[in-house]
């Protein structure tokens, strides 16, 4: 864990105490910070105490005598209602940061030849992929690497900063509206499309937020940015006319004169005004899609920003395992092939999956976001059937009724996942796949995509384990 020196003799207060509100408390105590930690849940309170967290209760503070309030990233500090503690916090003009803020403190605070190389990921989608092949590569070239943010641990738990670590850190919107003074190395910014606008209130802010992962930087510093939409084609030629930074372009629809692109499948990057051959993406078995191939040659521009070897990079990215609940093959049953993409929580997520495969038997619905599946109704040819569940089933069934798109109102996953593997075996058709790309948040059902993701992959296990069982009983008859 780091701990928070920066705030050593500082009142703070930390509200919400899942995953990173627990380490932010934990790092500030540690650091000699007096740290007012709570939760609206009781559930959330005793798992924080039972982890070393004094607790104790904001409505109750003093808050003249707090000096900053470390705000859970999923909770509202304006849209679409600001929580209580944002408002006690506004009322005594404390300011409002996140654990992120925390972490660029102690990077700022070290001696420049001490500090660690940062790596950080934001866009709309694909950030989680991309963040953890980067942190492979990097891995793969021997060096010393710590993957977190909005990915896995929360970047106060990472070991100790040193000389020569590399801190690889996935940030969402609702970090990056709360940090101010992270410098980053090598800004990776994918892709823009509308997701959060409830949080945001228009795209505008959204995307202000997202461009804070380039504030800071220097002219040593690095920016990779995917140019294959309007809005980030848009933010690249602005970034390029202040100058200052490096800027690595990256597409998948055309050859760069600079940057890195993907061609009928290969990896290019251009170095020393020559398109050199990087790796062939086909051979990347965790990274099917046009979209991987986006994140691939994202990461590949990172680290190669940072100096290293293009062709430890290609060696690097062919080997990636993959990313749990992302386009995650589970198994097969015969000829049906299940796939866990239950990090897909909106249409766009969805798109990239739906695009990669063909005889989908695909299971979506939960929490519904703005748009709903209107937008992939271009991809509904490639759906041999639609199993809906959660909350957003009913409307969901209205579009693809519409559309007269096969469906069926499963409501459960478990439900949905039997019925599916029933008609893929029975279709007859060739490599049919049984996908789950939500296109919607999990909560209605599920703690997170995660969770979701588990209850996937453990209902499919079942269906695994019987065919295996079947078909070993038939051989030995």
């Amino acid at each position: 864990m780091i701990k928070a020196r920066t705030y050593e003799g500082q009142t703070l207060a930390v509200f919400g105490l899942g995953r990173t509100g627990i380490t932010a408390a934990l790092s500030l105590a540690r650091g000699g910070a007096t740290v007012w930690a709570w939760d609206d849940n009781e559930a959330a309170r005793a798992a924080a105490e039972k982890s070393g967290v004094t607790l104790k209760d904001l409505s109750r503070a003093n808050w003249n005598d707090c000096n900053a309030l470390v705000l859970s990233p999923g909770v509202p500090d304006k849209l679409p209602k600001p929580h209580w503690t944002a408002l006690k916090a506004k009322e005594h003009d404390v300011p409002i940061i996140c654990d992120i803020e925390i972490f660029a403190s102690e990077v700022a605070a070290k001696p420049e030849n001490e500090r660690p190389k940062i790596i950080a990921i934001t866009g709309t989608n694909g950030k989680s992929t991309t963040t953890a092949l980067i942190g492979h590569i990097l891995q793969s070239c021997g060096k010393d690497v710590q993957i977190g943010g909005n990915i896995g641990r929360g970047v106060l738990d990472l070991n100790k900063m040193h000389a020569g670590m590399h801190y690889v850190i996935e940030l969402s919107s609702y970090q990056l509206e709360r940090t101010h003074s992270l410098r980053t190395n090598a800004a990776v910014f994918l892709n823009l499309s509308p997701d959060h606008l409830e949080r945001h209130g228009d795209m505008k802010a959204y995307e202000t937020a997202k461009r804070r992962i380039f504030d800071n930087q220097t002219s040593d510093d690095a920016i990779i940015i995917g140019v294959d939409s309007e809005p980030t084609k848009r933010i690249c030629s602005e970034v390029t006319a202040q100058n200052g930074r490096r800027i690595f372009p990256v597409s998948v629809k055309k050859c760069l004169g600079r940057g890195a692109s993907v061609m009928k499948g290969k990896l290019y990057c251009n170095i020393h005004h020559k398109a050199v051959e990087i790796c062939d993406l086909s051979n990347a078995k965790a990274l099917e899609g046009i979209h991987n191939h986006q994140n691939a040659a994202a990461a590949f521009a990172a680290v190669q920003s940072l100096g290293l070897d293009p062709k430890a990079i290609g060696e690097a990215i062919l080997s990636f395992p993959g990313l749990a609940h992302r386009m995650e093959t589970i198994g097969t049953v015969g000829p049906v092939r299940f796939v866990n993409d239950s990090k897909a929580t909106n249409a766009d997520a969805a798109k990239q999956a739906l695009k990669s495969y063909d005889n989908i038997f695909w299971v979506a619905g939960g929490q519904s976001k703005s748009g709903g599946i209107e937008p992939l109704s271009d991809l509904f040819g490639h759906i041999s059937k639609a199993y809906l569940i959660g909350a957003a089933a009913p409307e969901f069934h209205k579009t693809l009724t519409k559309k007269k798109v096969d469906h069926k109102v499963s409501g459960e996953l478990e439900k949905a996942i039997l019925c599916a593997t029933r008609d893929a075996m029975a279709s007859k058709k060739p490599n049919p796949i049984v996908l789950l790309s939500p296109a919607c948040a999990s909560f209605d059902q599920f703690k997170s995509f995660e969770t979701r993701g588990d209850a996937f992959r453990t209902y499919v296990q079942r269906i695994i384990d019987l065919y295996e069982q079947e078909k070993n009983r038939m051989t030995a008859a």
